[in-house]
């Protein structure tokens, strides 16, 4: 449980309200370990730490951050110019820069120098940081979980899907004098070492496991590695820090051994902590389920869609038990719909309803997608996935898995790409009608045979990896005169 001091705020008026930090330049210096190169009042306020230039806005400042594409430090004429007060830049940039951009702060790297100056501004702060990580289901259960902090605390979280090692330190940096729960996403599966580099800048004291699968499997080898990557989070989690694992993931719950601090374990399996029975889907309009909590027992109806959502919530309820506040005070920030975030449901052309969720894919969170669909009412339910990208030697397993799944749920299937073919092949092999199934190679090949299917009452669920760029064929679809 967290010290902190409780007190009951308004979230939406919280929400609105802009976080006031102290940070200055002198805290800058002191914090990066960086030198001063020009002239500047080292008591001037910060207003915000940035690092792309067309964002900067007057009283930031800007982090030249040396990009795979791009190097920030081509852009300081453009910072300054917006405002920016300073820049931290590498020192190997210096010679080359004219003189008289503005003031510079000097550091050996500059992604190096910020970690360190958010380490510093962290441990400023006496904050409860909520770190949250898997291989799926991290942002959606991110905004529950500062959903449910709200209700109580002022609480921040991370913006988009800031989480790796320059995200994680800007989101770190918005940390306010008034600030009390910082909600984190900490890092994906890239490299061992990854998290626990995180985790020291962030120093969490509430750490979440979503689950182990196959996302990025092509980088780590093995479920094993990935598993040992995610491990990282609980096993930097202080002595009275707060585990909060999903108790259903064999590989998330056998963490546990690796915490020196309370653990919370939550799902359907019965000797969870937290958990759930009698979940039921509808539709659109949510889950409803049983909470079980400390013998207690709680019917609760979310706007989550998909009875894969209760985890979600689930891991939510946790956090705020480890927060300290009671399980009724969760109830609120659970109902409030802008926690589903990455899959929306929007209007389509010809009457149809588009589910979008385009924003990544691998075989788990496509068969919970399909799943979903299958507990939609529809005049017909449609498909349209995209390959599946960084399964490795899973690859053509794992898209055969999601088309005989498949096979199961649609009247129509959809493909794009070489990878997404398997789906097309292996829905066929498992009993789906050849002439229900079209593969294609192009976006706009998917978006004109989309739209000559589309019709009134069909349910079309939209699905692929981020680097597949979906998100373009359901705004083609999607029909803005009509509200979802």
């Amino acid at each position: 449980m967290w010290a902190g001091a409780p007190r009951r705020v308004d979230v939406r008026a919280w929400a609105e309200m802009e976080s006031v930090s102290m940070l200055t330049l002198r805290e800058v210096l002191e914090g990066s370990r960086g030198a001063l190169r020009g002239a500047a009042d080292l008591g001037t306020p910060v207003r915000r730490v940035w690092h792309d230039s067309r964002e900067i806005e007057p009283g930031d400042l800007f982090v030249a951050v040396v990009g795979e594409r791009l190097d920030g430090h081509d852009f300081l004429a453009e910072a300054f110019a917006r405002g920016a007060v300073a820049a931290l830049v590498d020192r190997a940039h210096v010679p080359r820069l004219p003189a008289g951009l503005g003031p510079l702060i000097v550091v050996p790297d500059t992604v190096a120098g910020l970690q360190d100056l958010a380490a510093f501004w962290r441990a400023s702060h006496d904050v409860a940081v909520v770190g949250i990580t898997g291989s799926i289901g991290k942002s959606s259960t991110k905004e529950a979980v500062w959903s449910v902090a709200s209700q109580r605390f002022r609480a921040i979280r991370s913006q988009r899907s800031f989480n790796n090692e320059i995200g994680l330190p800007l989101s770190l940096m918005e940390i306010g004098s008034d600030t009390e729960v910082v909600v984190l996403e900490i890092g994906g599966a890239y490299a061992p070492g990854e998290i626990s580099r995180l985790a020291e800048i962030a120093r969490p004291t509430i750490g979440v496991v979503t689950n182990v699968s196959h996302s990025h499997l092509a980088r780590m080898g093995s479920l094993e590695a990935i598993a040992a990557t995610k491990a990282e989070l609980p096993a930097a989690l202080p002595e009275d820090g707060v585990a909060v694992l999903n108790g259903d993931d064999l590989r998330v719950r056998l963490m546990a051994d690796r915490c020196r601090c309370r653990v919370i374990r939550y799902g359907l399996a019965p000797d969870c902590e937290v958990r759930a029975e009698n979940v039921e889907s509808h539709g659109l309009d949510g889950i409803s389920f049983d909470l079980l909590v400390d013998g207690g027992r709680h019917h609760l109806h979310v706007p989550l869609l998909g009875q894969h959502s209760v985890h979600t919530v689930l891991a939510a309820v946790s956090v705020g038990l480890a927060l300290g506040m009671t399980v009724e005070e969760t109830f609120p920030g659970l109902r409030d719909p802008s926690i589903q975030l990455r899959l929306l449901v929007v209007p389509a052309i010809g009457g149809a309803t588009l589910i979008d969720d385009t924003y990544n894919a691998n075989p788990t969170s496509s068969l919970a997608a399909l799943n979903l669909l299958a507990e939609l009412p529809a005049r017909r339910r449609i498909a349209a996935f995209g390959d599946m990208l960084e399964l490795g030697s899973y690859e053509e397993e794992g898209h055969r898995i999601v088309g005989k799944r498949a096979a199961a749920v649609v009247d129509r299937l959809f493909t794009m790409g070489p990878r997404a073919r398997i789906i097309a092949d292996a829905a066929v092999a498992s009993g789906l009608a050849p002439d229900a199934v079209v593969a294609v190679e192009t976006k706009q090949d998917l978006i004109d045979a989309l739209r000559e299917t589309m019709r009134e009452g069909d349910v079309v669920l939209v699905k692929g990896s981020r680097g597949i760029q979906l998100e373009h064929v359901v705004a083609a679809l999607r029909d803005r005169t009509r509200s979802a």
